[in-house]
């Protein structure tokens, strides 16, 4: 059993409000705005929700998981919401950092130490992330464009790095 069926994870049928709301944060405004109060607007629909939604799922019907990594220098806890891609029966995830320049700490922190924990409405799995080979990356990508074009608009942004992205499996 993979993790995307241990957690249940499933795309809802998105809506115009919904479809809409993925262009915007694909645009340069809208990535700009999400990267600045996307985590503490998904702490509060956390806590209120008691886990069961998040922001990205409201507004835009995009399932977000909560990815705890550990840090690679506090060593602390740190946890990420982000949109698993399916692929197979797992997810993966992708380190646009909303199309930023650099890398977000979570994928810094994966590279460090893959072993992470993965929750998604209330179900926590255990997971070991491991990068995905080229040839897997492209089909994530594909994948992605598809969930989201977003994803498409981060990754023609992102000029100097390579996307870091990870398929995570349960242990």
């Amino acid at each position: 059993m993979g993790l995307a069926s241990m957690l249940g994870y499933e795309f809802p049928r998105p809506r115009a409000l919904h479809r809409a709301m993925r262009r915007f944060g694909g645009t340069r405004v809208g990535a700009w705005f999400f990267s600045k109060t996307l985590l503490r607007m998904d702490q509060w629909c956390r806590t209120l929700s008691k886990g069961r939604t998040s922001v990205p799922q409201l507004l835009a019907a995009l399932p977000v998981v909560f990815l705890t990594t550990t840090g690679r220098r506090s060593g602390q806890r740190r946890t990420s919401p982000l949109v698993g891609i399916p692929h197979g029966d797992d997810l993966a995830v992708l380190g646009t950092n909303f199309g930023q320049e650099h890398p977000p700490a979570w994928a810094l922190n994966l590279l460090a130490e893959p072993a992470a924990s993965v929750e998604y409405r209330g179900v926590e799995v255990d997971v070991v992330a491991r990068v995905a080979g080229d040839d897997e990356a492209g089909l994530i990508w594909r994948t992605a464009e598809q969930v989201t074009p977003a994803y498409l608009a981060y990754r023609g942004r992102i000029t100097t790095r390579d996307v870091l992205v990870f398929v995570l499996e349960p242990t």
